[in-house]
Order: structure tokens, then sequence, then C-alpha cells
């Protein structure tokens, strides 16, 4: 839950879309360069002071005054389509003048009969100052010289006036600077619909013109974001079902606005979003996600995702209502934005458990898996969501394993904190289902599958499977040797795959330690103590090391190993001997051996090591060899492993080989860089079966008897 609570507040954010109000312009637009100064900036200057001059004293519906008001207006707007620009053209006095002439200027009784460019003034002076909205700091101003409520009334124009292309044009131009100059600016739109802007938007969303359609639902769409009393009133105007029907045009504009509009009304708002569901929405903004226009696939995924959180029924309906083929059409889009969203989406649909097989039924688990490796955070996030909840589903499971999930889930470069605990508790679900029929299918896999499945099954089995399920799995169904075969793959990477699972296993099974107890003495062992270690006292044989004498006693020897048993008691020349030369033994090695021997225990340095290993072996004292193993297993290292390990196999050091052993799986990655890496594997290889072998029945064994 508390994972779904946090996917829940990290839904992508949708934006009030401010418009291109350039775009008829497109082609003229001048490229932006830095903002003009010295001579420039003056001259700059200059030219907007004059045509503000022209726009203030042209107020009047004598023609000559409305064509100049209209190059004016013209002038100032191709300046303002250079960002860099614009704020000296609002330094020149220009928002004052063009808001002055978004109304027509008053009607003589000799105006009456004629009104030259009508609507055109009214139109240059609006999109003039939709381009001067474009910087949020010249909003605030547009407003305060008044242009609201001149911008409301313009959205009126067609009730008074017939219709005509000018009309429209007028109209439309006003609903845009409208959507700039409420872009982000929460008091603007609040302002908006106190001065009554929004009933007659909706209204407009039934308009024939269809570029006024688009702009008024571009301008409902940005002052529906994030302001619950204009979303409110929309929704009060009636708007829903308009807005519905416009999702089904054919024309991707306003499409796109709609669904944008519908986005921006439902977003955290729970209310709003059942009145759109039931106003039927949901089929066609799933018939969205195959559109031909990126932007409402987007949108359209975005809103499922939305409508997704609202209850389980409604996930089910979206994925009745065909929403999963093309949303994971999407996740392979070459667009981030479409694979972001439908990831998005997704994630949602995938938390309700009915939904989970059929996401993975139709291909989703594969190009989700591809997602983790993207290097955007919101993206990779969404996918491991999505993922997340597909491992919920016990008929997933398999299907994760074969496709390589769980390798790609261990393996992957995570970017945000949320990401690697979402993969980890993926993990973990997968984990928690290892059993029972789940189980039994991938040992099937293991069985009939291509080896790279097999393989596959093995790895994931080796970090995922119970200790108690160990044997079944790498001994009776021959796991353990599909992960020895990839240690001696000619691939690197598949052989740190099966080095890093080895490792894994051994750490599970836990049944052999670096040293193990020493096998017990065929005869019971008798310790002397401390005090008889070189003891003349009862001594009744001596030992003569580096010329000087060691004083022993028989009876403490005989007892400590087969070596000396053998020595005394049969036929060698030593049995009746009174003194016994011992060759090749330095005197502090000897000394330990029989401290080892007359006390049971020993201190061990380094240094000394591993000449009392080949002493201890010797003689066959078992015990002081595994205390010799175990302090030359404290210094194995990257560079002496390969020593360590021949070491081992020189004097049949079973507990520091298998240290050997478990070190090379464990710095795999390390070693493989340094020469002869590739040799020394080969060389354990045959030693690791036999580790395994041993470990994993025994592991079996004794959860059994537990």
């Amino acid at each position: 839950m508390e994972l779904q609570r946090r996917q829940d507040q990290s839904v992508p954010e949708r934006k009030g879309q401010k418009r291109k109000l350039e775009e008829e312009y497109e082609e003229e637009r001048e490229i932006s360069a830095a903002p003009p100064t010295g001579d420039a900036r003056v001259a700059l200057l200059a030219e907007v002071s004059a045509q503000v001059d022209i726009l203030d004293s042209t107020f009047s519906w004598k023609e000559a005054d409305r064509a100049a008001a209209k190059r004016a207006t013209h002038v100032l707007a191709e300046l303002a389509k250079n960002e860099e620009v614009v704020n000296v053209i609002v330094e020149g006095g220009a928002i004052p003048a063009l808001v002055k002439h978004l109304q027509a200027p008053p009607l003589s009784d000799s105006d009456r009969s004629q009104k030259p460019f009508e609507h055109e003034v009214e139109k240059g002076s609006a999109f003039a100052l939709g381009l001067l909205a474009v910087k949020p700091e010249h909003q605030q101003l547009i407003v305060d010289n008044g242009a609201l409520k001149h911008l409301v009334d313009l959205l009126k124009r067609h009730k008074c006036c017939s219709t005509s292309r000018a009309v429209n044009s007028v109209i439309r131009r006003a609903a845009d600077a409208i959507t700039n100059l409420a872009h982000e600016n929460s008091s603007i739109k609040t302002r908006v619909r106190m001065e009554g802007g929004i009933p007659p938007l909706v209204e407009l969303l039934e308009f024939t013109d269809m570029k006024v359609q688009r702009a008024a639902a571009g301008a409902l769409r940005t002052l529906a974001f994030k302001n619950d009393e204009n979303k409110n009133q929309i929704v009060e105007c009636n708007a829903l079902p308009t807005l519905i029907l416009m999702l089904r045009s054919e024309d991707a504009a306003i499409h796109y606005e709609a669904v944008g509009v519908i986005g921006n009304l439902v977003h955290s708002s729970p209310n709003i979003k059942k009145e759109v569901l039931l106003a039927g929405a949901l089929q066609p903004v799933i018939g969205l996600l195959s559109s031909s226009c990126s932007e409402s696939q987007r949108e359209a995924a975005l809103l499922l995702g939305q409508f997704a959180a609202t209850d389980s029924d409604c996930k089910v309906h979206i994925v009745q209502r065909g929403a999963v083929r093309p949303l994971i059409d999407m996740l392979q889009s070459p667009d981030v934005q479409l694979r972001e969203m439908s990831a998005f989406a997704l994630g949602r649909l995938a938390q309700d458990t009915h939904n989970q097989a059929g996401i993975a039924h139709n291909g989703g688990l594969v190009p989700l898996l591809k997602l983790l490796d993207s290097k955007n955070g919101s993206l990779q996030h969404n996918a491991a969501f999505a993922l997340y909840g597909l491992a919920d589903n016990e008929d997933n499971v398999s299907d994760f394993i074969r496709v390589g999930g769980v390798q790609r889930l261990q393996d992957g470069e995570f970017i945000v904190q949320a990401t690697k605990d979402c993969v980890a508790k993926t993990l973990k679900r997968l984990e928690e289902k290892i059993h029972g029929r789940v189980l039994n299918h991938l040992l099937y896999l293991m069985r009939v599958s291509e080896k790279a499945v097999q393989r596959r099954a093995a790895l994931a089995l080796a970090h995922l499977c119970s200790a108690d399920d160990q044997r079944t799995i790498f001994i009776d169904s021959g796991g353990l040797e599909l992960l020895i075969g990839l240690l001696g793959s000619s691939s690197p990477k598949q052989q740190l795959d099966g080095a890093v699972a080895l490792w894994k296993l051994a750490n599970k099974a836990m049944t052999l330690s670096p040293i193990d107890a020493a096998p017990p003495s065929p005869t019971p062992q008798v310790y002397l103590g401390e005090q008889y270690v070189n003891n003349a006292t009862l001594s009744d044989v001596t030992f003569l090391v580096e010329g000087k004498r060691f004083y022993a006693h028989r009876i403490c020897l005989l007892a400590s190993s087969d070596a000396f048993r053998a020595m005394f008691d049969g036929g060698y020349r030593e049995k009746d001997a009174r003194d016994i030369e011992i060759p090749n033994i330095r005197w502090e090695v000897f000394e330990l051996m029989m401290r080892f021997i007359y006390t049971g225990s020993v201190d061990i340095t380094l240094d000394i090591a591993q000449d009392l290993l080949r002493a201890a072996d010797q003689y066959l004292l078992e015990g002081l060899k595994r205390l010799c193993e175990y302090t030359i297993a404290q210094d194995i290292s990257l560079g002496n492993v390969s020593s360590m390990y021949e070491l081992s196999e020189a004097f049949n050091a079973i507990s520091l080989r298998h240290t050997c052993i478990l070190f090379i799986l464990e710095q795999f990655d390390k070693l493989s860089a340094r020469p002869g890496h590739s040799h020394l594997v080969q060389r354990t290889i045959p030693e690791i079966r036999n580790y395994f072998a041993k470990a994993l029945t025994k592991a079996n064994t004794h959860n059994f008897r537990l």
C-alpha cells in the first residue's frame, strides 16, 4: 500500500498549455537573438514609440485612422515575435495603447453607415498582447490595464455581428490571448472567471469554425489547470458533453485540446472524474490511443492513468474496452513522452489482479523491462511501478523469468531512490511466489525449454528460491549444471551471472564455514597439558630439530594422529629409538605443532601458518590443519587467491579450498580483469561442482531433520 500511495502522489504533471499565437506567421518568424543594445535599442525604442503614438491618435472610425491603427498593431506584433525585444516594446508604452484598441472606437452619427477594417484592429491588438503575455512578468501589467474585460467582450463578438472570417479571427485571437495571460498565473485565472470569461468560452466549443473551437478549448484547458473554482464552473456550464464529442473529432488539433481540457478538469478532482466517466468519456479516450496525433495519444494515456486511480472496476473496464494493446504499442514509440505516459497508465492498470495477467499476455513485459534502461528518471520509475504490479500475479512469474526479467531488475542502474525501492519490492514479490505450481512450472522450463531459458530459470531461482527447495532445483533438476555451464561460457557476462548466482546459493546454503570441525581421531584424544610441552619429566622420546632436543611423551603422540601411531606401533625404525631426528621442519614450527598436540589449541600467526600447515598435513593433524587454514584464509586477496588455491590442493586443505572457491565467486567481476583468471576458473570448476553438490545435499538433509 505504501508503494501505491507513493505512486499516486507522483502523477505526471499536467500543464496549462500556452498557445503559439504566431502560428500563422511561422515562416516569417525571426530567430531570437540577444536583447538589442546601444544604437539598435535606441532605434527599436523609437520605432515602438512611433507606433504607440499612431495608436494613441487613431482611435476613431475614420478609414485612415483605422488603416494606420491596423498597420501599427501589425508592426508591434511582428516585433513581439522575437521574445528578446518584448521588454523594449513594453518599455515603449505599447500595452496601454494596444489595450485601448481591443474595443471598437465610439460611433458618431456619420460613422454608422461604414465601419472600415471592422474587427481587424481589435484582432491585431489581441494578437500583439498575446505575444507580449508570453513573458510572465508582463501578464499582470496587461490585466491591470483592463485587457480582460475587453477580451471577454471579444469572445461574444459573433452575437452582435454577422458571422464572418474577420469575426472568427478576432474571437480566436481573444481566446488565445486569454490562454497566454492565464498561463501558470492563478490570480489571472480567477480574474478571467470573475470577468465572466468561462461561459462564452464554453459556448464557443460548439462554434462552427474549428479554429475557434480549438482556441476556446485551449483557453479552458489553461483556466482549468489547478483551479478548482474554474473547473467547477466549466462543468456547471455543461462543457462535458461537447468536450466528449470533440474527442471523436477527425481533426487532431480538436481532439488534442479536448482531451487536454478533460485531463486538467479531472486532475486531483475525484468528483469531476466521476462525472466525466458518467458522461461517456472512457471509450473515446481509449480511441485516442490509436490517434495519428502523438500529443493526443500522450494526453489520452495520462488521462486513462488518472481514470484507473478511481476504483478497481474502472481499471477493469479500461482493459475490457481495448486499452492494453495500444498502450503496449506506445511503450515502443520513439517519443519518450509517449513511452512515459503509456507506462504510467499501464502501471495504474497493473495494480488490479484481473488486469495483471492480461497485460503480460499481450506482450507488455518485455517493453516495460527495456524501459528500465532509460536515462529518464520518470520513465524508468513508471516502468518499474508497472512491473511491480505485474509481479503480483502468479501467472506472470514464469514469464518474468523466461524473458530474463529478474536479471534486468537486478542489473539495472536506477536513477532515483523510489525506483530502487520499487524494484526491490518487485523482486521480493517474485521471491514470495517461488513455490507450488509456480516452482513446478519453472522446473518444467528447466527441463524442456531452449538453453537460454533454462539458464535464465536457474539464475533466477538461485536468487529467489528458498533454502528448502535448493536440492530439488539444483541437484535433482540439474540447475547446478546449468549454473556451472555459465562459468565455462566464453561470454564474460554469462560467467559473471553464473558466479553471482552460485555465490548467492552458497550464502543461502550456509553449510560450510571457513573452519569445519576436524574429524574425530580413531583414538580418544588425550591432552597432557601445557606443563608437559618440551618437559623431560616422564619423557620417553626425544626429537632432534635443527640440532636441538625436544622432549615428548609417546602416549600423547599415539593419541594425536595416525602418523605417530604408525611411527611408534608399526615397523618403522623410530619405534624403539630414543632420539628421532626431524628433518625439514623449523624449530618454531615443530614447537607449535607439539604444543597443539599437548593442549588442543594454539595461536597461529600468518607468517608461520603455511609452514605449520605443511607439518600438520605431514603428521595428519586435521584439527591443526583447520586452524592453519583459517589463519591463511584471512589473507586471501585478488592477487594471491590463485596461489592459495594451489596451496590448498597441495596439502588437501579442504576448508581453505572452499574459502578460495567462495572468494573467487564473490570477487568474480574484479578477478576477471586479472591475467590468468580464465585458467583459474577452469581449474576450480570440478571442485565448485563438488562443493555445491555436497553443500546443497547437506543443507536439504539438515532442513528435513529440523
